[in-house]
């Protein structure tokens, strides 16, 4: 790809993740939940926007998973658990722009698997 490309398929990212922040935003009780993807990791934080607070985060990196379906689906389980310790059974899900495929969806799955509703 070049550079020229590169940009716009950035430029198309930010604005479907413009375009679902519209619609989406967390509470305490039910917080949004954001994913980053990059080639190697994930990222994943639960964000409660009424308070501008971070609930919960965790990554992909600090236990040593890498960015495939299988790690994703590890890292919704490590993730789901995180959430129920903090007390939170209901989110809002953040897809950041990426497309619901692959490994977005396989974490989702996790945390769907894992009893935490959308």
């Amino acid at each position: 790809m070049t550079a020229k490309n590169l940009k716009a398929k950035m430029a198309r990212r930010i604005q479907r993740k413009r375009r679902i922040r519209k619609h989406i935003s967390g509470t305490a009780s039910q917080p949004r939940v954001s994913i980053f993807r990059s080639n190697r990791y994930l990222s994943v934080q639960a964000i409660d926007d009424t308070a501008n607070n971070t609930v919960a985060a965790i990554s992909s990196k600090v236990l040593g998973l890498k960015a495939n379906k299988e790690d994703a689906a590890k890292l919704g389980e490590a993730f789901a658990a995180t959430l129920k310790g903090a007390g939170i059974e209901a989110i809002y899900f953040d897809r950041n722009g990426y497309q619901y495929h692959g490994v977005i969806a396989a974490f989702a799955e996790a945390l769907r698997a894992n009893e935490i509703k959308f």
